[in-house]
């Protein structure tokens, strides 16, 4: 229906999908009032609204917590709700990660995929539709900052502007998403001030995000001289090599031994595709300690309930159902002002209950000297697969693309999930993969392009 008038538009769409790329808008603590997320984040939203503003739509800026695109007429509103912030670019990336290299038909860079060229998409494919048609209701581009990390964007445009009768997030998959986990950050905290012959004297994680597998970790220990730091070395090593872990043992001096962790990074939803170096640093500690007789509690209960590489099953919280089986990421490991801490994020099946989480975990913990503590709190997101909204955009990709794809299930957040009748739609494409929150992230060029259509499409169709 819009093909040639997108192809139009098609080296539009790369150039501004490129130029917000190359702003580096990960969050950081607000200096300036008027810029609450940070100078990048405010500078992403800022390019976005001028960009609206020159292809003829209402744009505003609420306060610099977040921002919307409009247009069409009518009493009721339709929102797409997406975000302009990114997860920090992390390492040993191809290209530069904020460079918007195009190789290969695809754009690469950190937010091409999640959520900057879906955005860059569904403006244009509001544009599409201002431009070639009449439609009877609203339409508001919904832009957020904080997205990755609070939500607190999110809940100010809440707390402000008018709430979307209905509408979808392109910040997920295609076909369509019908259910959402819930999510939960745990944080253990025990005091650590002792004289142990082996002693943790600093951590560094990398500043590592909340919803990312950590890809590095690394730990200083102060050798006491009772121990003979070469077989202290050598027994590291041994149990490294009997895991498999990549991690390298340096002899810093006669009395200091570094361990750097290396893993592959993943989206916290998809544990299971990345490696985490926090956990097998974790491991690798605890099994030396046991060497040498010395316990500490944090770590023995995390290897004991928490990870499954020994016994994680006593927590006995994976109560699978259709959205899969509880999954785990073990976010950070930090070691601040003698108080040594695990923190990690939780998405929970659809129908267990969050509390059900938290009683766990406090019932295991409750008799030790460890301290459990949650926020990141968000309920599960279940809209049945027969509904209207489910089965229309379901019906428009599939019609689009010559597919046969039925909606899915995710462990991922999105903005979907803040609003009423509105779903995740987009832009990952069915059996290909996931590239949010990885390394060397992209969006291939067709993908952007076949996106901006089904989501002219949907608009045009849901507002009619």
């Amino acid at each position: 229906m819009f093909e040639n008038y997108i192809d139009e538009l098609k080296e539009q769409i790369v150039s501004s999908t490129c130029e917000l790329i190359k702003i580096p808008s990960v969050n950081t603590e607000a200096t300036n009032p008027s810029m609450p997320f940070g100078k990048e984040c405010s500078n992403a939203l800022e390019y976005v609204l001028n960009l609206a503003n020159s292809l003829g739509f209402r744009t505003k800026n609420i306060d610099g917590y977040c921002g919307y695109i409009e247009f069409g007429e009518g009493k009721e509103l339709m929102g797409i709700i997406g975000h302009l912030d990114v997860v920090p670019e992390g390492e040993n990336w191809t290209y530069p990660p904020f460079s918007a290299t195009i190789a290969n038909e695809k754009i690469y860079g950190r937010g091409a995929i999640d959520d900057k060229g879906p955005v860059i998409a569904s403006l244009y494919a509001m544009k599409v539709v201002m431009d070639n048609c009449k439609i009877k209701k609203r339409v508001r581009l919904i832009l957020g900052l904080n997205e990755e990390r609070d939500w607190k964007c999110i809940e100010y445009y809440k707390a402000h502007e008018e709430i979307p009768s209905f509408g979808f997030s392109p910040d997920a998959d295609f076909p369509c998403i019908y259910a959402e986990k819930a999510l939960l950050n745990v944080h253990l905290k025990s005091n650590y001030n002792t004289n142990d012959d082996i002693k943790i004297i600093s951590i560094d994680y990398n500043n590592n995000a909340m919803n990312v597998v950590p890809k590095f970790c690394k730990v200083k220990l102060d050798i006491n001289n009772n121990i003979n730091i070469d077989e202290c070395i050598n027994n590291l090593t041994n149990l490294i090599e009997s895991h498999n872990f990549n991690i390298v043992v340096k002899k810093e001096n006669d009395s200091t031994i570094i361990l750097e962790a290396f893993g592959i990074s993943a989206h916290s939803a998809h544990p299971d595709l990345g490696i985490n170096a926090i956990s097998n640093i974790i491991i690798a500690l605890y099994e030396l300690l046991r060497i040498y007789n010395i316990n500490i509690q944090l770590l023995s209960m995390f290897c004991r309930y928490i990870h499954t590489q020994y016994n994680g099953d006593d927590l006995n919280i994976n109560l699978p159902d259709e959205s899969g089986k509880l999954t785990l990421n073990v976010a950070r490991f930090f070691l601040e002002n003698d108080t040594l801490g695990i923190s990690m994020n939780l998405r929970i099946p659809i129908h267990t209950n969050i509390d059900t989480v938290k009683s766990k975990f406090n019932n295991i913990f409750e008799d030790s000297s460890i301290k459990v503590g949650f926020d990141g709190e968000k309920n599960a997101l279940y809209i049945p697969k027969d509904n209207y909204w489910v089965t229309t955009l379901c019906s428009i990709f599939n019609e689009i693309t010559g597919k046969n794809e039925k909606p899915i299930a995710i462990g991922g957040a999105t903005y979907a999930r803040a609003f009423p009748n509105c779903i995740s739609f987009g832009a990952n494409m069915p059996n290909e993969e996931d590239m949010c929150h990885k390394v060397d992230e992209f969006i291939s060029i067709d993908n952007l392009i076949l996106a901006t259509n089904i989501y002219a499409t949907a608009i045009y169709r849901l507002c009619n």
